[in-house]
């Protein structure tokens, strides 16, 4: 055994002794040898639009093998029977921040160490998926550099229980930046939660490192600070065109992508210019950012649950009043969005909210304006393409990775019941039943 697979060993020992962790979850994460047959009342089938009355998934391993009213139950295998539970793909969450936590952000990467913040993270992945998200998509560490490559790697190990994951190390940033900490004494030289690049050349350096370090796409941070005057939303831009185009053709020489958190003009246009996968927020958009995201196919990934979160936890009227605007104008601009045809993704931004919680971004999706099936087909379908999953993930289809979950109720006419996922397999392997 090497000393960092020993390592691990012990952490996860630590880890899963501790309350509301069952032991059965600290052994190695392979799927059965036997097959395995999901039996329940409905089943989704999201391209589609359906239910599959009653529907059934036939498992083989860690992948799928049959699907439909009824499959095959071959000698010797397990059947698990949901009864009145609707089957469907694993929830996929493109926007998470494993290494936050509620409170203050800014004092947590300070106060807390990169290995304290790691455990953190491992919990926080096994709560997203006992919650039913199966995949996922870290957007930065917030200071914790690469610490995210040691979580995915750990979970691609079968070591710990987590989403399969994409991360992005730390995210980058300009100097005074939205994620550079600039509320402390300066002579004390408190460091960013991102990696410094002010220009064409340093966010080359800086992509190069962190792909260097493990990274699967890489964030950038184009706007902020936001405000919101006379009804009227502003943010500043961090990068131009010409600077994100660069950090994209970079990016690409290497077959991966640059997601952004750009929420609104210039700065969201740049960047659908330039041609990023994501825009993330995206509380404005202008009409031609929102024709080339369609045609570009750029996913809007607008983390409803976040601004809710912040408008109802303020830390005084004033400021739940300036959050609770931005919300609004957020909701606003949504409807414009969908009517625009934009692309969309769901990612919630879970870590300064508690993880495992993050379902109650698909009812706010809904309630300001998207079918339970678009929304389902944003998070499925879209989710796939955007974590570079299509094909594996997003679809119970035969030869796709066995991540299906089950939940109580129908999920086209009520959307919530994603709020109380009660199965959960994810290649293959139940974790919760």
């Amino acid at each position: 055994m090497t000393t960092t697979r020993a390592f691990l060993t012990s952490l996860i020992f630590v880890l899963f002794s501790l309350p509301g962790i069952s032991a059965a979850q600290t052994q190695s994460q392979t799927p059965t040898q036997h097959p395995i047959v999901l039996h329940a009342a409905r089943l989704l089938d999201v391209k589609n639009g359906r239910l599959v009355k009653p529907g059934e998934v036939l498992v083989q391993g860690e992948r799928i093998v049959e699907v439909g009213a009824s499959v095959k139950h071959p000698a010797g295998a397990e059947v698990i029977d949901l009864g009145e539970r609707t089957l469907l793909p694993g929830l996929i969450d493109a926007h998470v921040h494993l290494f936050l936590h509620p409170g203050a952000e800014d004092l947590q990467t300070v106060q807390e160490s990169v290995p304290q913040r790691t455990i953190g993270a491992l919990l926080a992945a096994h709560d997203d998926l006992m919650a039913g998200f199966t995949a996922e998509r870290d957007m930065g560490t917030e200071g914790a550099g690469s610490a995210d490559t040691a979580v995915r790697d750990a979970i691609n190990a079968g070591l710990v229980p987590g989403p399969r994951l994409r991360i992005s190390g730390n995210a980058i940033d300009i100097l005074g930046g939205h994620e550079d900490a600039i509320q402390f004494n300066p002579a004390q030289h408190v460091l960013s939660n991102a990696t410094y690049a002010n220009n064409k050349d340093e966010l080359v350096t800086a992509i190069r490192q962190e792909l260097k370090e493990g990274a699967d796409f890489i964030k950038i941070y184009e706007t902020g600070p936001d405000s919101v005057r006379d009804g009227k939303f502003s943010t500043i831009y961090q990068y131009s065109e010409a600077e994100l185009s660069a950090a994209v053709e970079e990016t690409a020489r290497v077959g991966k992508r640059v997601a952004v958190h750009a929420t609104g003009e210039p700065g969201t246009l740049f960047a659908a210019k330039a041609g990023v996968v994501s825009i993330d927020h995206a509380n404005q958009l202008s009409d031609e950012t929102m024709r080339l995201m369609r045609e570009k196919q750029i996913f809007a990934v607008p983390t409803f649950t976040i601004f809710d979160y912040f408008a109802d936890h303020a830390a005084t009227p004033a400021q739940a009043a300036r959050e609770r605007a931005m919300f609004e104008l957020h909701q606003q601009e949504f409807r414009k969005q969908i009517a625009a045809d934009v692309p969309m993704a769901v990612g919630s931004d879970v870590g300064p909210f508690p993880h495992g919680t993050q379902a109650r971004e698909f009812v706010l999706m809904v309630k300001f304006g998207m079918s339970p099936l678009a929304v389902l087909q944003a998070d499925l379908m879209n989710g796939a393409k955007l974590l570079g999953w299509d094909g594996q993930i997003g679809e119970l289809e035969p030869g796709y990775y066995a991540d299906i979950i089950a939940a109580s109720g129908d999920p086209l006419q009520d959307i919530g019941v994603l709020q109380s996922v009660s199965f959960v397999m994810k290649g293959g392997v139940v974790y919760k039943k």
